[in-house]
């Protein structure tokens, strides 16, 4: 009797426990796995999502397609993904603008630290600020001086409202003491075009969509963001170097899944994400667009994500920016 009913306990304790052991068996998906990116084909985070997905299909020997859904600088993919299926078929490469900008602007109908679950870093990179070569600009100080020439005589694109290229341009405005006209589009492909024609007169690019341009002599740089110089720009100085210490301004993305995703599949993707973005060959390639990688645990993109919001809110709040 005693036997039985042990039988019977270990039976009900195993049926009580397989919807936590389900997903791990079900990685990878039995189906396609879809990455979501918030911006148009030929950007930067494009340009690392599809890198990266390839890598991936590869290893996990399953399809991994990204989709490209841009709009409202991220948000509208971001909210998408956030309603999403929790099955481990669905990832997005969540970018700083709709996780950590965006929320203090707008309602973005979705809470980034609830509706959505950290995955992994992915990449991070200084922005460039470019000008059109027919501008006769050489310099950040030419820039500057064209500014100052009154408010919103400088006009500046970024990948949409609440987007890293958007504040880092508020951001400058604040440090110069003068407004810049803000001229939102769909993504760094798209602004391009117009950039190009001479539309508007600045744009705080992404490396992988400026520097063809600024290898055919079509675009100067005046300015990365970031701290250091970029390996691939040794001769273009930083903000801070050229004139505004402390400047500082790192555009990054990183991978998310939808919130109710379970903490086994969320694990394994950590896992093989991280794996990818280590490899060697990843790692060149990424490289060669100007993106260095940054794989993270769950819990340091988590913390990661708070500093930054904290950060970007702030700078919110200062220059009253809200949505468009």
């Amino acid at each position: 009797m005693h036997k039985r009913q042990l039988l019977r306990a270990s039976a009900a304790c195993l049926l009580a426990l397989s919807p936590l052991l389900a997903p791990a068996q079900d990685f990878p998906p039995r189906k396609p796995v879809t990455l979501f990116v918030g911006f148009a084909p030929g950007g930067a985070a494009d340009s690392a999502a599809r890198l990266i997905a390839r890598k991936l299909g590869d290893n996990i020997g399953q399809s991994v397609v990204v989709e490209n859904k841009a709009g409202a600088g991220g948000n509208i993919v971001h909210q998408q993904v956030a309603g999403g299926p929790a099955d481990g078929s669905v990832l997005l490469l969540g970018s700083i603008g709709p996780l950590t900008i965006a929320p203090h602007m707008m309602k973005v109908g979705y809470d980034p630290f609830t509706d959505l679950a950290p995955v992994s870093g992915g990449v991070h990179f200084p922005n460039v600020l470019v000008v059109n070569a027919a501008s006769g600009m050489k310099t950040l100080a030419d820039f500057v001086a064209f500014a100052k020439k009154g408010p919103n005589t400088a006009s500046y694109a970024s990948t949409g409202p609440g987007s890293a290229s958007h504040l880092t341009g508020e951001l400058f405005a604040l440090r110069i003491g003068t407004d810049m006209l803000h001229v939102p589009y769909k993504g760094g492909s798209a602004a391009m075009p117009d950039l190009l024609a001479g539309r508007f007169t600045g744009y705080f690019a992404a490396p992988p969509t400026a520097l063809p341009h600024i290898q055919s002599g079509k675009l100067i740089p005046l300015a990365t963001t970031g701290p250091t110089r970029p390996a691939y720009m040794p001769n273009v100085p930083t903000v801070a170097e050229a004139g505004f210490p402390g400047f500082q301004a790192l555009n990054w993305y990183s991978f998310m899944a939808p919130g109710k995703t379970p903490v086994a599949l969320l694990d394994r993707w950590n896992q093989e994400i991280v794996k990818v973005l280590n490899d060697p060959e990843v790692k060149e390639a990424l490289g060669k667009h100007g993106l260095t990688p940054h794989p993270t645990t769950r819990a340091e993109l988590t913390e990661f994500m708070r500093k930054e919001s904290e950060q970007w809110g702030k700078i919110v709040r200062e220059r009253k920016i809200s949505g468009e």
